[in-house]
């Protein structure tokens, strides 16, 4: 099965993430940027870096594409997310600013 085309700065950004590349990740959001992992809100690089940590990156997350869709300025990934610390099917919602991140939200896939 081919990987969906996914729209930058997203694609980029799950290369990073795949590779477990801390520094890509972080470097993909806005310095402002935040992650909301079921309702958990993680706002600028150290909150997201202490999240990551524990539960992404450190975790040696990797996510399985499925599909990617973009409207109203929203990227929305679907795939199968194997980790160290969570698995399963989950839906990754992202807001861009420019040519960064400014939102990753987490949801049920």
């Amino acid at each position: 099965m081919a990987t969906p085309m996914v729209p930058e700065p997203v694609a980029s950004f799950w290369k990073a993430v795949n590779a477990h590349n801390e520094q890509g990740f972080l470097d993909a959001f806005t310095p402002e940027g935040s992650v909301d992992d079921w309702g958990r809100i993680f706002t600028g690089r150290e909150e997201i870096k202490a999240w990551s940590d524990k539960e992404f990156i450190g975790a040696r997350g990797r996510l399985d594409i499925e599909s990617a869709s973009e409207q109203d300025g929203q990227v929305t990934v679907i795939g199968d997310w194997k980790s160290n610390y969570a698995n399963g099917r989950s839906n990754f919602i992202f807001e861009i600013q420019g040519s960064k991140l400014s939102r990753m939200a987490i949801r049920e896939g």
